[in-house]
């Protein structure tokens, strides 16, 4: 049902960890649309990752495929990355950034125990680094370019165990906010999916995450939880022309459980 809404739009999905990320199934809906997809990766160990599920993919799709390294901590890193985009892809039409790291010791235990370096690694990598590459990729933009990133609900709401993480998802739909108001004279939009809890890398280190599914499924509207495939279909959306006046918004894919709970 998304065939052709990106056709011949190029795309940066940073975030892929395995066949399980959000990202991944991100990379799949854009390349079902039609679009073409570059991928980052963190640090050289990680690419073998992404080579391999890449080799899923029909040769000539996967050998199309950009592989970019991109420290997002790393400012210098940043520019260099999008540099090197800019080789492969001169003209950018999205970016998908689903990116998030807290500390493992600041993801449990009381809230008030948030360690100082703890906090400031959660928004750095979780909040600013959507700032960082938006800045860099702007050279690359083209008029009615789109990015879109990944939130949850604990950016609003109290959650358990996920403590630090829900003040830096606050910080990154601020960031989504400002920098709509910044780029939308450029025609660039700025978006973000709040997506229900799935079974991710990053979702396996909140405690009792199998509980919170299971209560949510009793509780959200559609009684059920959502799949990635879902929030990806959503980030389609978002990156097409069929959501060309929708900018600064937070877009919930969760079954309706934003609307009760």
């Amino acid at each position: 049902m998304m065939d052709g809404l990106l056709r011949d739009r190029n795309v940066l999905v940073m975030g892929v960890a395995n066949e399980h990320s959000i990202a991944w199934a991100v990379t799949l809906a854009v390349l079902r649309a039609g679009g073409r997809v570059a991928l980052s990766y963190q640090a050289p160990r990680l690419r073998q990752r992404l080579e391999r599920l890449l080799g899923a993919l029909e040769p000539r799709q996967a050998a199309a495929v950009p592989l970019i390294e991109c420290d997002v901590s790393d400012d210098a890193a940043v520019a260099a990355a999008v540099t090197e985009l800019a080789a492969a892809m001169p003209r950018l039409h999205g970016l998908v950034h689903s990116i998030a790291w807290a500390p493992a010791e600041d993801l449990q235990g009381s809230f008030a125990s948030t360690s100082r370096a703890g906090f400031a690694a959660a928004n750095d990598v979780s909040a600013y680094s959507l700032i960082a590459v938006a800045r860099e990729a702007q050279r690359l933009f083209v008029e009615g370019a789109s990015i879109v990133t990944m939130t949850y609900a604990g950016s609003r709401r109290v959650l358990p165990n996920y403590n630090v993480m829900g003040p830096a998802k606050a910080s990154l739909e601020a960031c989504v906010r400002y920098l709509a108001a910044d780029l939308g004279p450029a025609g660039v939009r700025v978006n973000a999916v709040s997506a229900g809890p799935i079974h991710t890398v990053a979702a396996r280190t909140i405690k009792d995450f199998d509980s919170m599914l299971e209560l949510l499924q009793q509780h959200t509207p559609l009684r059920r939880n959502v799949t990635a495939d879902e929030v990806a279909d959503a980030t389609v959306f978002l990156l097409s022309d069929l959501a060309r006046g929708v900018t600064g918004e937070i877009l919930h894919v969760d079954a309706g459980a934003h609307a009760v709970i």
